[in-house]
């Protein structure tokens, strides 16, 4: 239906995440209507991060060469670390400018139905930097999802009596109704009830 460089365009495009057949191929006619300036650039930004982001050697985050911003910040309490499943998930912490520890990306979430063990995870250099004189504190900051609450457990099981192991509170969201909870929902913010 299409000349074959459009149809690659469109079958790379439809690849991505949360983009479709339609949504790609409304991608590739914006790209061949934009002017080659705007569409090399593109093309060019793309190229530049495969070849200069890796993982951070501490912290397993996003990097660009071998130690990322936060890792290299000297203003950082590094009694305190902060595990994420991904790369992504330490934006909204910094957005939100609460926390001044350090972070531990894992690189996903314990799932044996899809293979997904501890050894593909990167629970081990957590463990390791875990046990380090400066750290007293581990927050487990997973998905509150199944595979998320299993990877949180399992890493609660492994830092018990090394550090002091906590968990994100979860609950009703500010502003929500409680006839709208769902069960797992409103049972996890009564029992992380507090004194006022």
């Amino acid at each position: 239906m299409h000349a074959a460089p459009i149809s690659r365009l469109i079958n790379e495009l439809s690849r991505l995440p949360g983009v479709g057949r339609r949504t790609a191929q409304r991608l590739a006619f914006h790209i061949l209507r934009a002017d080659d300036e705007e569409a090399f650039a593109l093309a060019d930004a793309i190229r530049e991060v495969k070849e200069k982001i890796g993982l951070c050697e501490i912290c397993q985050n996003l990097a660009e060469g071998p130690r990322c911003r936060i890792c290299q910040d000297e203003g950082r309490d590094r009694s305190v670390i902060c595990v994420v499943e991904e790369p992504a998930d330490v934006i909204p912490f910094e957005r939100i400018g609460e926390f001044r520890g350090l972070y531990h990306v894992l690189g996903g979430a314990l799932s044996p139905i899809d293979g997904i063990d501890p050894e593909h995870l990167k629970i081990a250099e957590l463990l390791h930097r875990a046990g380090a004189e400066e750290v007293r504190e581990v927050v487990l900051a997973t998905n509150p999802t199944t595979t998320g609450e299993a990877t949180a457990l399992h890493i609660a099981g492994q830092l018990g009596g090394v550090v002091i192991v906590t968990r994100l509170a979860s609950g009703l969201p500010v502003g929500a109704d409680l006839e709208h909870a769902d069960e797992v929902t409103l049972g996890r913010a009564f029992s992380g009830r507090r004194t006022l």
